[in-house]
């Protein structure tokens, strides 16, 4: 399921986003499938322009509406992104990580699992920028639930973390609760310096209470899907490996 989730990704970014390569095409797909908290909490003044690019002296805007899809970009939101560096940094995530997890719990409740806590960090940052304006994309929430659930199950394996210094790439082992409690520390800082900017729609680009609020749905809702008994067949588990970068 985690490839296939992955695949499914990849085939929003070629068909529905053009695979980046027409910017009027991606702005496009970000401005009417992507999740604006202000037209879901009707917060947002109907009419409200975001700037989302120019061409030729034209300039392109993402325009508050009350459109009937607009209900449903939560969950279209998740299969969406804003570039090439926000896809492949959220697809590393889950291909180091997810793969675990739904060995945890299995193929149908892995599925069901991701798109709770996708839909979980969508509210979340719902709540914390209900008058926002701004389109939000990406899969980042979803996967930050991910993260949650395997912090609980394998807090102890150890992880390959590659740190670039300038142009040589050095490589440590840490475990992986580590890492995770150190990301989901720099997710929150985040999000309270938006908090203390009176700035919650984005802090350069990332929804970071939606990362939050994934994470924080996945420590909970793992105990309602994990098979114990799966978990028990996991006797060897191979190295996870993450490039530990500033990405969306």
């Amino acid at each position: 399921m985690t490839f296939v989730i992955l695949g499914a990704i990849g085939l929003v970014w070629v068909l529905a986003q053009g695979a980046g390569l027409d910017p009027f095409q991606l702005s496009s797909s970000v401005c009417n499938l992507g999740m604006v908290p202000g037209e879901l909490t009707k917060q947002a003044a109907l009419g409200t322009q975001i700037p989302m690019g120019q061409h030729e002296g034209q300039v392109w805007a993402c325009v508050v509406d009350n459109e009937a899809v607009n209900v449903w970009t939560p969950f279209t939101s998740m299969f969406l992104h804003g570039s090439w560096a926000h896809l492949l940094g959220n697809c590393l995530f889950l291909w180091v990580f997810g793969n675990n997890v739904e060995d945890s719990m299995g193929r149908g409740r892995f599925l069901v699992f991701y798109l709770l806590c996708g839909l979980v960090a969508a509210a979340a940052h719902v709540v914390s920028s209900p008058g926002s304006p701004v389109p939000t994309v990406g899969a980042s929430g979803a996967i930050s639930g991910t993260l949650g659930a395997y912090l609980v199950l394998y807090p102890k394996v150890r992880v390959r973390v590659l740190i670039p210094i300038i142009i040589i790439p050095w490589i440590v082992h840490v475990r992986a609760w580590v890492v995770l409690i150190m990301w989901f520390v720099w997710q929150v800082l985040g999000g309270l310096e938006q908090l203390s900017q009176l700035r919650g729609d984005v802090s350069g680009g990332v929804a970071v209470w939606a990362h939050v609020g994934g994470f924080v749905a996945g420590l909970l809702l793992i105990r309602f899907f994990v098979d114990r008994d799966l978990v028990g067949r996991r006797t060897h588990l191979g190295d996870a490996r993450v490039a530990f970068t500033q990405g969306a």
